[in-house]
Formats: C-alpha cells, structure tokens, sequence
C-alpha cells in the first residue's frame, strides 16, 4: 500500500498525499483512487466538455484525421483508474489546451472499437482523474 501512496505521490505531485499515509492521516480521495479494483468514476456530460474536448470527440467518432501523432495510440491504464480490460483495449486522445506548447494535461481516452467505443473518458489533470463521459 506503501509503495502505491508513494507512486501516486510522485505521479501528482502531491506530496501531501505521501505524507497523510506515512503518519496515517486520510487524505481524501486516495482510498477511491489506489483501490485495487476498477474505482466508481464520476460522469460528465458531453456538452458539458471544454469546446476542445467536444472537438476531439467528434473526432474520434468520425475516424481521425487527428492533430497529434499520439493520438490514437494504446491507452495502459497503468494508474488503473479506468475498469480493467486487456492492454490494447484503450486509446488516448489529446484535448488541445490552448495557451500550452505542448499537448497538455487534457485527454479523452477511449475503450473498445476505435469508432464506436464502449465508453469514453475526460480527464483534465493527465490521468490523475477520469470522469465517463455520456452524450
């Protein structure tokens, strides 16, 4: 459990979240997030995505062509916050971040056929949270 808090830690940068469990104090939302199971994930509302993140929906509903050589690439789900599924069963899109120079923290990461998903996912802080989100 240790090694878990600590990776979080060092993935978020929160380093308050290391230290809460190293003298045993809650730290609120760690539980949910370092459950070894597929964690409840809130939902958003598709018009209720950045104009960017709707953009990049419709993107990956119409088959790319998408701005980022990323996008489009094998999702691992290594912070296993998403439901558990075989490597490959997830992808990654890249939610423009106007201002950044670079891609941003900003993704919709997608499961099943690449067209038409199972369930797709909003994540604005780079993996740390998922939100699924329904039309």
């Amino acid at each position: 459990m240790l090694k878990a808090v600590a990776a979080r830690a060092r993935k978020t940068g929160f380093l308050w979240v290391l230290g809460a469990a190293l003298v045993g104090v809650p730290a609120w939302g760690v539980a949910r997030t370092m459950a070894p199971d597929a964690p409840p994930i809130g939902k958003i509302a598709l018009s209720d995505l950045p104009r960017e993140g709707r953009a990049t929906y419709a993107l990956i509903r119409e088959g790319g062509p998408f701005p980022y050589e990323k996008d489009g690439t094998v999702f691992g789900n290594r912070e296993k916050l998403l439901p558990l599924h075989k490597r490959g069963y997830y992808r990654e899109y890249t939610v423009r971040t106007p201002g950044s120079r670079d891609r941003g923290a900003r993704r919709i990461v997608c499961g099943g056929p690449p067209r038409t998903p199972d369930a797709c996912y909003y994540t604005r802080d780079h993996y740390a949270s998922f939100r699924e989100i329904v039309e």
